[in-house]
């Protein structure tokens, strides 16, 4: 059966050491441009916050899960799934930064078990402005061995994991040289 080519970013599923999966906070700048989806990869900016990233960025961060902001039409308390320019200036980002939480995220070509512990970069930096869920994908095209993520497995997930096509689902750590926690320089 072929699997379903519904990319859906990278998904928190658990953690290298089985502990919880927990998130941080972090600034986007007030009026920053772009939009961040829930999975999106975001790297770290001078100053302690946030901004997209783009393949091959040597400053990831960790994965967007949605922000949090004072609302500047209606002065409410928002919570969004996605992050679209808005002139805020308290907007607060959920990210799962932990370089050790393993992620569940589509392959765009396919991806097999022969490619555990291959490093991919990623693509796209798209997604839903109804959900708020990214679109971003591994790039299949990308195994080898440099780029942002680690596949570490073919997922179980028993709608997407034929690995004789396309659009498998595979587990995925931060690949070392990539994640801003395991770098020795600053940003």
């Amino acid at each position: 059966m072929a699997n379903k080519d519904a990319a859906f970013g990278f998904k928190p599923t658990r953690h290298l050491s089985g502990g919880l999966i927990r998130a941080e906070e972090y600034a986007i700048a007030n009026n920053a441009s772009g939009s961040i989806f829930t999975g999106q990869v975001v790297e770290a900016v001078a100053g302690g916050g946030i901004e997209p990233a783009a393949a091959g960025d040597t400053q990831q961060l960790g994965v967007f899960g949605g922000c949090f902001f004072t609302d500047p039409t209606t002065s409410k308390p928002t919570f969004k799934a996605s992050y679209t320019q808005v002139a805020a200036a308290d907007i607060v980002a959920t990210v799962h930064a932990d370089p050790n939480i393993i992620y569940e995220v589509q392959h765009d070509g396919t991806g097999t078990a022969a490619m555990n512990n291959s490093a991919f970069d990623f693509t796209g930096v798209a997604g839903s402005a109804i959900t708020g869920q990214s679109t971003s994908e591994l790039d299949t095209s990308t195994s080898g061995t440099s780029g942002g993520f680690k596949q570490i497995g073919i997922s179980k997930d028993p709608e997407n994991s034929d690995e004789a096509t396309a659009n498998a689902n595979a587990y995925v750590v931060f690949n070392t040289g990539e994640h801003v926690f395991k770098l020795t320089t600053g940003v």
